[in-house]
């Protein structure tokens, strides 16, 4: 029995390059920065960068093509293919690739907002708050089931497991 399984968490090194093959065969290219933080004999921090390239195929490489660009936080499931071909001048050159079976995109969702995509807590859209009664003395009656179904009255939300 033999086992080729490959799991990476990274960086994506720049914005990936996709070609069809035909009119639904996709194939998309980028490289993937893995990091690792460690400290040396001497108590120095040490930062050490390894660099993969990333292959994926069909479906996967059209999702890639659209959300993934450089910089991207990905989780990368597949197996480790390497592969040889002659350069312009005769000689032998090896390449190791990672044949993605599985993506997922990690961190924050990026959108076309001049900071990046990025929002702070304070920025995003705030709920209006529920109709007060008139008379502040008036006691708030017991819901009837309609409305959200977290609320259980003045205590706040359910303790849900998730």
């Amino acid at each position: 029995m033999s086992v080729n399984k490959v799991i990476l968490v990274g960086n994506v090194g720049k914005d990936p390059e996709t070609r069809y093959l035909d009119e639904s065969t996709a194939i998309t290219k980028f490289p993937l920065a893995t990091s690792e933080t460690y400290k040396n004999r001497s108590g120095e921090r040490v930062s050490t960068t390894e660099w993969h390239n990333i292959v994926l195929w069909r479906g996967l490489a059209q999702v890639a093509e659209k959300y993934v660009k450089k910089g991207s936080q990905i989780y990368i499931e597949g197996r480790i293919k390497t592969r040889s071909y002659d350069d312009s001048e005769g000689n032998k050159k090896y390449i190791t690739e990672i044949t993605g079976d599985q993506m997922q995109l990690l961190g924050k969702r990026p959108d076309d907002s001049s900071d990046g995509g990025m929002q702070t807590p304070q920025e995003k859209p705030q709920q209006a708050a529920p109709p007060q009664p008139a008379d502040p003395g008036q006691a708030r009656t017991p819901s009837t089931g309609q409305g959200d179904p977290l609320n259980s009255g003045d205590n706040g939300p359910d303790d849900l497991p998730f």
